[in-house]
């Protein structure tokens, strides 16, 4: 075999679909982390400077914080290892592998294992809808600080008082009602859409709901695959025992007609 031939045949055993679905889901795992935790951070910042100047407000709001973020830490290095688990896993079971080694067979534990890959990418899926759902409230948040200064700005709005319109965060229930000032009005509301921790937190939690929605998609590729690969394997067990049991018979029928042959022979 030429070396042409030998780089199609490996080539031909790479599970490109689990792959792909591995790109997308490191992909989407790492918009979430790394733009989550900044925009966290710049977060904290605005509502320091401008909503609880009293550190005591918001000191269970900077603990939730830093507790996400920490969070976050560990869902980047657990979605590494599983993408790589997963990756390795397509490599095994997908049919290229299984004409490079003519003697592939699988066992009841492999099965076993990538039938617990189906269920626990089935978990993780359904619990990164609830991250990509959760993800969408500060982008809500902040779209809403966003348009409202837009509104002020707008020359068809006719405003004759801008200062009447405020943006309290209170509302939501992030930092508790005794918090001072706890909102932002007219001028000041209009100079903290101008800060670069607003513009760059913003558009920070809007890719990182793009990076959960982007790691779902790659979680439901991940269980199409796998499904297909339990099932892939599930048929090639059936087919070794059929081909076992069929073995067995024509060797039963061979020794039977070996042992008639002689008898025939003696008997002449």
């Amino acid at each position: 075999m030429g070396c042409f031939e030998c780089c199609i045949k490996c080539l031909g055993g790479v599970p490109y679909a689990s792959l792909v679905a591995t790109i997308l889901c490191f992909s989407g795992v790492a918009l979430f982390c790394g733009c989550g935790h900044v925009a966290l951070t710049g977060t904290v910042a605005i509502l320091e400077s401008h909503f609880s100047k009293v550190t005591s407000d918001h000191a269970m709001l900077t603990d939730v914080i830093q507790l996400m973020q920490y969070v976050i830490y560990g869902i980047a290095s657990f979605f590494f290892l599983y993408g790589i688990i997963l990756l390795a896993e397509g490599f095994y079971t997908t049919s290229a592998v299984k004409e490079l080694h003519s003697e592939f067979k699988t066992t009841i534990c492999g099965r076993c294992i990538s039938g617990m890959f189906v269920f626990l990418t089935y978990i993780l899926g359904v619990a990164w809808l609830g991250v990509f759902g959760f993800s969408a409230v500060p982008v809500f948040l902040f779209y809403n600080m966003w348009s409202t200064c837009a509104t002020m700005r707008s020359p068809m709005a006719n405003l004759t008082n801008i200062d009447s319109i405020c943006v309290d965060v209170r509302q939501y229930g992030i930092i508790p009602w005794n918090a001072t000032p706890g909102k932002a009005c007219g001028s000041t509301l209009g100079d903290i859409c101008d800060t670069s921790e607003f513009y760059l937190s913003y558009h920070l939690y809007i890719v990182a709901c793009a990076g959960a929605g982007a790691t779902v998609i790659a979680l439901i590729h991940f269980l199409m695959i796998l499904s297909a690969n339990w099932a892939y394997l599930k048929d090639a067990s059936q087919m070794h025992a059929y081909q076992d049991i069929k073995m067995k018979e024509e060797r039963e029928l061979q020794d039977i007609t070996s042992r008639s042959k002689e008898c025939l022979n003696s008997y002449t």
